[in-house]
């Protein structure tokens, strides 16, 4: 057979080869169905007897064809272990001692710009007639850039039902918070919430359970997202069915407790602060869950405290190890500040933490003014404190002033 004929019939198997791929490639084929379509048609148009494809992921090299190889080799091989100087043609591979490409004699590298996107290793069924390595290299660029074009399509799909599972945690959430908050002469109340991100992981609530009666409460649950906003939502509905059925705050955080680590198993945990005064006997009651505590300012004396009575954490033990309810007689006039680590965590551009202790000062210079105005002027404080620098948590402050 003379030389044009034998190109003639390497190019008509070229051209089947091309043909076959772009095929399956335009009909939408999955992953399993183009590679096996181009190890067959490796196999049996492009005089290849043997053949290795390696394709890279974010950290490695890994093997999606193996054909004819009798040596051991490596499923994965990572990308700082794959040396390829394609100026000269060599390649060097680290590879443990159990594992060998001896009996593969030619390798064809697929870059995109400076990136190694594959590498086709391979043996030739017949030396003489050899193998047209720019076709091969092309058509592998054509697979490899088909299964990229998967990989981001797959990627996208997963971003957009991450985002939309987001959509749904975040209108979970909003629906958690109180959608109006009592604007009276007996109890005015303000808050500003600053979610670190789409769904936060700080809760509050203020629940008015008669004319005398009124429940307050800020939480802050571990972790953030989906697994956060459903956490904090079951936490909610505990709380709100405990409250239609008793007012003592021992049982309830005690419930809540065991709730949180029968969901959980002790892997997740939140803080909480719950707090319940009467307006006909003037007595505060609270619970401090390991939360921050809150600020309890005292009218007529212009004196302030923490309130710190309660317990630890909710939801890392299956029994309170301890449990006190704090007290508080004979309020007349009072205004408490209840808030989330994210506040007292903000930091500036000096790396300088704002801090408790800067809180209790500005609490200390504006003792019981109206809820709106506190809030107004601390954030512009802790704002030029900031000096714009992103917040590195959820942001919570519920303030209410109660006469």
């Amino acid at each position: 057979m003379d030389t044009e004929t034998v190109k003639y019939q390497r190019k008509e198997l070229e051209l089947k080869a091309l043909l076959e791929i772009t095929q399956a490639i335009n009909e939408n084929k999955n992953e399993t169905v183009l590679l096996n379509i181009f190890k067959f048609t490796c196999l049996l148009h492009l005089n290849i007897k043997a053949l290795v494809l390696y394709v890279s992921s974010d950290s490695h090299f890994d093997s999606r064809i193996a054909h004819g190889i009798k040596h051991n080799i490596p499923d994965q091989i990572p990308i700082g272990d794959v040396e390829d100087n394609h100026k000269i043609g060599k390649l060097n591979l680290i590879l443990p001692p159990e594992y060998s490409f001896a009996e593969l004699d030619t390798y064809v590298p697929v870059y995109h710009k400076d990136k190694m996107l594959a590498i086709l290793l391979l043996k030739t069924k017949d030396e003489e007639n050899g193998i047209d390595l720019d076709f091969t290299q092309a058509l592998t660029n054509i697979l490899v850039v088909a299964l990229e074009n998967k990989r981001f399509a797959r990627k996208q799909l997963e971003q957009e039902r991450l985002n939309k599972e987001m959509e749904i945690a975040s209108s979970v959430q909003r629906m958690l918070f109180p959608a109006q908050l009592p604007q009276t002469q007996k109890l005015k109340a303000k808050v500003t919430y600053f979610p670190h991100s789409t769904v936060g992981g700080d809760y509050y609530d203020l629940i008015q359970k008669s004319a005398d009666e009124v429940f307050f409460c800020v939480a802050d649950v571990s972790g953030k997202g989906m697994p956060a906003a459903l956490l904090m939502s079951n936490f909610q509905a505990a709380l709100r069915t405990l409250l239609r059925s008793t007012s003592d705050l021992k049982m309830i955080v005690e419930q809540l407790n065991f709730t949180i680590f029968e969901n959980t198993h002790g892997e997740k945990f939140i803080t909480f602060f719950l707090g319940y005064y009467n307006f006909k006997t003037r007595r505060l009651e609270y619970i401090n869950a390991g939360h921050n505590p809150p600020v309890l300012c005292w009218e007529g004396e212009k004196r302030t405290e923490l309130l710190e009575a309660g317990t630890t954490i909710l939801g890392a033990f299956e029994e309170l190890p301890f449990l006190e309810m704090g007290h508080r007689d004979h309020l007349k006039g009072f205004s408490i500040h209840l808030y989330t680590d994210g506040l007292t965590e903000c930091f500036n551009r000096k790396d300088e933490e704002y801090g408790e202790a800067r809180f209790l000062k500005f609490v200390r210079r504006n003792i019981c003014i109206d809820p709106t105005e506190f809030h107004r002027t601390f954030f512009m404080e802790l704002n030029e404190f900031s000096e714009g620098v992103t917040r590195k948590d959820d942001v919570t402050l519920l303030s209410l002033r109660l006469k």
